[in-house]
């Protein structure tokens, strides 16, 4: 298949769905390889970053979307009403990261964590499609899951969930609650390294003790 052409195709489709499309769409549609698929998109995706366009390819788990660029947010904003956004409060962001870092995670598990009752905070994020039901545990009551969906990775600009940031790690008690006293002493460790960095890098300047006498006796002669 011609190469621009199949480009062309490809935008077209994504154009046209206004979603993410998954790459076995694109290979049913352009009866291509997954490799052929990935290889073109990919190319796009560097014709979008070299030519001054306003959008660009993102992936969103095995899937590609065409988008605007962030920075062209204002221009756009002003064009089109006000559109309802996820208002999400500080409860809702929580219980968002608390799902993102751990899949398949019950409400149970969500509350004990949290400490509070989480119901309508889950039932709003499940409005706005940001989480979704996974299935359910092998456990009394037959407890259901919850995950992140495509539209989380999608609000929030990743592609998969390994792109998280990495959690800092610290010892818990048998309350499974943060032992403060070692994330105190790792502080105080990491202020003592910082310091001693410094110390290292830019260390008191040693003069010569014989330099030194020569300078005492010019001033003892000249006085």
């Amino acid at each position: 298949m011609e190469i621009n052409k199949a480009k062309g195709m490809i935008e077209a489709i994504l154009f046209a769905a206004g979603r993410e499309v998954k790459i076995g769409e694109l290979m049913s549609a352009l009866e291509a390889s997954s490799e052929e698929i990935i290889t073109i998109v990919e190319s796009m995706k560097e014709d979008y970053k070299k030519e001054d366009r306003g959008l660009q390819i993102i992936n969103i788990g095995e899937a590609y979307q065409l988008c605007t660029k962030k920075s062209y947010y204002d221009v756009i904003y002003s064009i089109f009403d006000k559109r309802n956004k996820p208002n999400l409060s500080q409860a809702a962001l929580e219980t968002l990261a608390i799902i993102a870092y751990n899949p398949k995670i019950t409400r149970a598990e969500i509350e004990s964590i949290r400490g509070v009752n989480s119901d309508g905070t889950i039932y709003k994020l499940l409005d706005y499609n940001l989480i979704e039901e996974t299935g359910k545990i092998d456990a009394p009551g037959k407890p259901g899951t919850y995950g992140v969906t495509s539209e989380f990775l999608r609000m929030f600009g990743f592609s998969n969930l390994n792109e998280l940031p990495e959690l800092p790690r610290y010892k818990v008690d048998e309350n499974q609650q943060i032992v403060i006293d070692d994330v105190l002493e790792n502080q105080e460790k990491n202020e003592l390294s910082d310091e001693k960095t410094i110390e290292e890098e830019a260390p008191m300047p040693v003069r010569d003790e014989e330099q030194v006498d020569e300078q005492l006796s010019e001033k003892t002669n000249q006085e």
